[in-house]
Order: structure tokens, then C-alpha cells, then sequence
């Protein structure tokens, strides 16, 4: 059973997503600030940390900057925030994936399972011999799906889990169409929703990451009314 701890200041976030978890046969640990999950992570680290962003005493950005220095546990943010600049930062600090509120207690447990699955596979502990553990390279573009890495021309770019999963299932077949409820069925859980414009949003964003290591970045293209296909360059 693995271990989460459950890091918000908002009491009835901690109630709800912990029983949620606790359903899906998870030990779950709560606190209500950064402070008290790093005095509990010094004597004893969980497998994965849910943490959210604004706190008291201690934010989940210095949390997880101290959590960083003694372990790679998977990391998810739960942030209200609009900036952008919060999540690029947060990613490149080491998070893992980040889930905005209000957000689907059944979405943040499919990004729990994926990272755990992840872990998993890294640390051996299932084989990792499955086509979607391999090293994709198309063109310019290197996808490590183990240590959930990637580079265009050489510059890392750092993604969330759910925008990895959609660049790597458009990348595996490059010059196949994907459409959206292709897409959907791979970023997310079939008992989750999300419309059309969910995917268009992460598409979206997933090109401006990707612009930032390549202003001429345009491998993604959009066959209006069908979905999307990645050509490689």
C-alpha cells in the first residue's frame, strides 16, 4: 500500500481528496501545512507527496525544495493560481505534475496512479520492457518516458504528466492523425470527462513549452474537425 501525504491548508480538500484516495486503497497522511509535513518527511519520507502551492509557515515551493534535497518522490501541486509562471517554476524545481482547483478527485487519482507507476518502473520494481517505457526520438525531439524527460535540439522542456502523455502518443506514430477522443482516452481515465477543449487546451500550452526551447516549434498539427498529428522534422 503506498504511502501519500496530503499537504492544504483547507481542511475540507484534506477530508475529501483523503477519503478518495483511502477508497482507492491508498494510506494516506494529512497535513494542513508545510512545516508539519516536513517534520513528519524527516522522520519518515512518504512514496508521494501531494502538496498544495499558497500554505502558512511553510509554502509547498520551499517544501518542495527541502523534500528535493533528500528525495525524488513523485510530486503533484495543487494550485488555484493563474499564473503560468507558478507551474513552469514548480516543474523545474522537480515537481512532477501539477492539478489546478477546482479540479476531479478522479483525475488527481489517475495522476497519482501514473506517477506511482512510474516510480515503480525506475526503481525495478515491474518490468519496464513495454513499448511505452522506451526512449522515443523523432527528429529533434527526445522523449524519455521513464524519468518523464524531454528535449527539443537539445534543450529540456518541462512538461506535466498529462501533456507528456499527449506529445508521446502523437510522436509514437508521426504523420497519423490522432483525434481527440483518441487523445482523451490517453491522458485520461475512461471514467473521467473532459470535453473537446480540455484537449485543445493542453495542446495548446504543450506547443508554448515546447516554443520555448524552439521559436519555429511547429511538429503538432491541427487537421480542423479531425485531431492531430505529429510530423517529424
Amino acid at each position: 500500500m503506498s504511502r501519500i501525504a496530503l499537504v492544504d491548508d483547507d481542511r475540507n480538500i484534506l477530508t475529501s481528496v483523503a477519503m478518495t484516495l483511502e477508497a482507492e486503497g491508498f494510506d494516506v497522511e494529512t497535513y494542513n501545512d508545510g512545516q508539519a509535513a516536513l517534520d513528519a518527511f524527516n522522520r519518515k519520507m512518504p512514496d508521494m507527496a501531494v502538496l498544495d502551492i499558497k500554505m502558512p509557515r511553510m509554502d509547498g515551493m520551499d517544501l518542495l525544495q527541502r523534500v528535493r534535497q533528500k528525495s525524488r518522490i513523485p510530486v503533484i501541486f495543487l494550485t488555484s493560481r493563474d499564473e503560468e509562471i507558478d507551474e513552469v517554476l514548480a516543474l523545474r524545481m522537480g515537481a512532477d505534475d501539477y492539478v489546478k482547483k477546482p479540479f476531479s478527485q478522479r483525475l488527481l487519482v489517475e495522476r497519482v496512479r501514473a506517477l506511482l507507476r512510474r516510480q515503480e518502473v525506475l526503481s525495478g520494481d515491474v518490468d519496464d520492457a513495454d513499448a511505452e517505457s522506451r526512449v522515443i526520438e523523432r527528429g529533434q525531439l527526445r522523449m524519455d518516458p521513464l524519468r518523464h524527460a524531454v528535449t527539443w535540439k537539445g534543450r529540456d522542456v518541462a512538461l506535466t504528466v498529462t501533456e507528456f502523455l499527449l506529445l508521446q502518443a502523437l510522436a509514437q506514430r508521426p504523420g497519423f492523425v490522432k483525434s481527440r477522443d483518441q487523445l482523451m482516452d490517453v491522458a485520461y481515465d475512461d471514467q473521467v470527462y473532459v470535453d473537446d477543449r480540455t484537449i485543445d487546451s493542453h495542446i495548446k500550452r504543450l506547443r508554448k513549452k515546447m516554443r520555448t526551447a524552439d521559436d519555429d516549434f511547429a511538429a503538432i498539427e491541427t487537421l480542423y474537425g479531425i485531431g492531430y498529428k505529429y510530423n517529424e522534422e
